[in-house]
């Protein structure tokens, strides 16, 4: 550190910074480049909202595969988000500190489990229960949803966790020396003060759904098709480029990397939204 100086150091920082930006920018560069010409020569109407994608013919409609990511992801938000803020609310209010400190860094493990383990579960174990049970072909929209789900249960229990022990203990306090019951307590009280922070884990974990590629190609059936049931096979916008890339050519390719800047686009949106809202319970300390 003496041989360096402080000078030094701030600059290898700086220098790591804005390697990680220029990385991120050149990323967002290349995709944009690829991807924005086939829109503007396709039309953006068109583009989006047509239900014909046949390549070899010159039909490049996203509206099939936007529905289904669309689905998909709403129904991994009705599984994992009622799941991960009612375990986040568990986690921090009624169990001990003791316990809350091993079961944490448990939870946010999962997180680093490769998406393909999911997926494997998911063929293995989920979608022959949901062929036996309730029909169809098994590998479908319910079946994603259901992995989804617990994919994004680390993230939406870990930053709930987080916006909720960041509420001061006098709140709580002055709740329950007003008469009110634990339970009033935490759902007038606690919950609504850590509501910004809850609402970003949520949208997070939206924003990790709808960029899932993986574990979604190994058990969706991956059927260019609107959805008309939670059995039906779907085939969402990630699973459309990793299916394709590695054949694609021209127009092809560059309406694939035009789903890209789609979900690039509507990604940054999310993470807009997420930041705001995490700000907003910064601000409110």
């Amino acid at each position: 550190m003496s041989l360096i100086g402080e000078k030094g150091v701030r600059r290898i920082l700086s220098i790591t910074a804005f390697s990680a930006i220029s990385a991120l920018l050149l990323i967002a560069l290349f995709i944009l480049t690829e991807g924005l010409p086939f829109i503007f020569r396709y039309g953006l109407h068109d583009f989006l909202l047509e239900s014909d994608w046949d390549p070899q013919t010159g039909k490049f409609g996203i509206f099939p595969m936007v529905a289904a990511s669309l689905w998909v992801t709403f129904g991994a938000m009705v599984v994992g988000a009622p799941l991960g803020v009612a375990g986040a609310i568990f986690l921090s209010e009624f169990v001990p500190k003791s316990v809350m400190r091993v079961v944490k860094p448990t939870i946010e493990l999962l997180a680093a489990i490769p998406s393909v383990v999911y997926g494997f579960i998911g063929v293995m174990v989920l979608a022959p229960l949901i062929r036996t049970q309730l029909g169809g072909p098994g590998l479908s929209l319910l079946a994603a949803s259901i992995i989804l789900g617990i994919m994004i249960l680390p993230t939406v229990i870990s930053i709930s966790i987080d916006s909720i022990q960041a509420v001061p203990q006098s709140y709580r306090e002055g709740s329950l020396a007003l008469g009110a019951t634990t339970w009033q307590t935490i759902h007038m009280v606690t919950v609504k003060a850590a509501k910004s922070g809850i609402i970003a884990s949520i949208i997070l974990g939206m924003g990790r759904a709808i960029g899932e590629t993986m574990a979604v190609i190994m058990v969706a059936g991956n059927s260019v098709r609107i959805p008309e049931s939670p059995l039906d096979s779907v085939r969402s916008l990630t699973a459309n480029i990793a299916l394709e890339m590695s054949y694609a050519t021209g127009l092809h390719r560059q309406a694939l990397f035009a789903t890209g800047v789609i979900l690039f686009v509507g990604i940054i949106i999310l993470n807009s939204i997420a930041i705001v809202a995490l700000r907003k319970r910064v601000y409110k300390k």
